[in-house]
């Protein structure tokens, strides 16, 4: 079996990790990929211009492959799948009527109001004068959120009327999100515990993967501006069964329902961003259209049935009720590049990489290249992912950051509290291993 992967980033590591690893499995290739992907067994990059559909199509013709699986964003929201599947393509991820619900805030916002889909209350904008007022009369903290694509770096959670403000005329005024931030979506700030609940959806059937929860400030504690994420976990404890329950119901569920009803099937792989109140209440922050990164790679480490099987199940909309999960955790510590996320540095050699091989350690590149030499170098804002496996979060946080303190990268920053929502509930379970923890 041969596998096409569809972007270049550390989730597509991880999603080529986990296909070539399954028997079956002969060839998996990534376009573009990164230094990762280059170097992982059985794969092989493509110097592929993947905003050119028909030279897509082309390659997987040409190259024998299997299925296409389509990890970004961008391609989903372009309608890549849509010009796949029109010349009978089989192909994972939701057509580009279905990635509105990522492609603009402000769809998905009406979307889950007409569908009583629990959210923040909002309201959007194009003139930087409303948007102020706006926030005047609401004051603060507020959240101010780019209505497009803006690589997760759109959303600013602003504590102070003078930072939502800021925001505004960053965004609405200064363009600086281009196009993406030509529209705000202006939402009340919501209280709670964030989780990452993502599933398949074949159309009519849904799996639910495992929990995760994703840390987005730059800084530990918390704190800083909002990034991509600096690193994640599963599972997360926030989902009980109770919870995952009223996930189900409230928000996945309505919208399968809704996509159905609308004549748009959804099919691929769906991401709740989620807010827990302290009731158990969930509220969607945001959904995309794909797998998270950097949850991706925790919750594959930690996935014991085979990806390729269940992809294949889903293009047939034969999925399963469920999957096989390893029941130890996983955490995975995003390594970013100085100046990250505003400014970030490329084109860094990374060392320390060779001597990682242990089994409960994965090293999952994302902003990576191949330079001269065979030497791996930096290329984007965050640049590793070191994911580790633990009997409990704790353990899997110490190896994490253990392995992260071999490699070496000029001005590197990681998080070394990834995961302490989780740690402290462990610590409140079995106070009596505080000492070894």
């Amino acid at each position: 079996m041969k596998i096409l992967i569809i972007g270049g980033g550390g989730r597509e590591h991880a999603l080529a990790w986990s296909c070539a690893n399954d028997p079956q499995v002969t060839a998996v290739f990534v376009a573009p990929g990164n230094a990762g992907t280059a170097l992982e067994d059985k794969c092989e990059n493509l110097a592929l211009d993947v905003t050119d559909h028909a030279a897509v199509a082309e390659a997987v013709k040409r190259l024998g492959v299997e299925f296409v699986i389509v990890g970004p964003e961008a391609p989903l929201v372009a309608g890549l799948v849509d010009d796949l599947r029109a010349q009978q393509i089989p192909v994972w991820g939701p057509t580009q009527a279905c990635a509105q619900l990522e492609g603009s805030k402000d769809f998905a916002k009406q979307f889950m109001d007409k569908n009583n889909i629990p959210t923040a209350r909002s309201k959007t904008f194009e003139v930087v004068e409303d948007a102020i007022a706006y926030v005047e009369d609401q004051g603060a903290p507020i959240v101010i959120k780019a209505d497009g694509l803006a690589a997760g770096k759109g959303v600013v959670v602003a504590m102070s009327e003078a930072e939502a403000i800021d925001a505004v005329k960053d965004m609405l005024g200064a363009g600086k999100f281009g196009a993406a931030g030509a529209r705000v979506v202006i939402e009340d700030f919501l209280e709670g515990e964030e989780a990452s609940f993502i599933c398949m959806i074949d159309g009519q059937n849904v799996l639910p993967l495992a929990t995760s929860q994703d840390h987005k400030r730059i800084y530990e504690g918390d704190q800083g501006p909002n990034t991509g994420g600096m690193g994640a976990y599963s599972p997360a404890p926030v989902v009980t069964g109770a919870v995952h329950d009223k996930v189900m119901e409230r928000v996945i569920h309505p919208v399968v329902k809704a996509m159905n009803d609308a004549g748009t099937p959804y099919t691929g792989f769906l991401y709740a961003g989620l807010m827990i109140d302290q009731a158990g209440d969930p509220y969607v922050i945001e959904f995309n259209c794909r797998f998270g990164d950097p949850e991706t790679q925790p919750v594959l480490m930690r996935l014991e049935s085979s990806l390729p099987d269940l992809i294949q199940s889903g293009i047939k909309g034969a999925l399963p009720a469920a999957a096989k999960w390893n029941p130890n955790p996983a955490l995975g510590v995003v390594i970013a590049s100085k100046g990250y996320p505003d400014d970030p540095k490329v084109g860094d050699p990374i060392s320390g990489l060779q001597v990682i091989s242990e089994t409960d350690v994965k090293v999952f590149h994302a902003g990576t290249r191949m330079g001269d030499g065979g030497a791996v170098l930096s290329s984007g804002g965050r640049v590793l992912c070191v994911t580790a496996m633990g009997d409990t979060v704790a353990q899997a946080q110490s190896r994490a950051n253990e392995i992260c303190g071999q490699i070496t990268l000029s001005g590197m920053q990681y998080r070394r509290d990834i995961g302490h929502q989780a740690i402290a509930r462990e610590l409140a379970d079995n106070p009596a291993r505080d000492g070894e923890i």
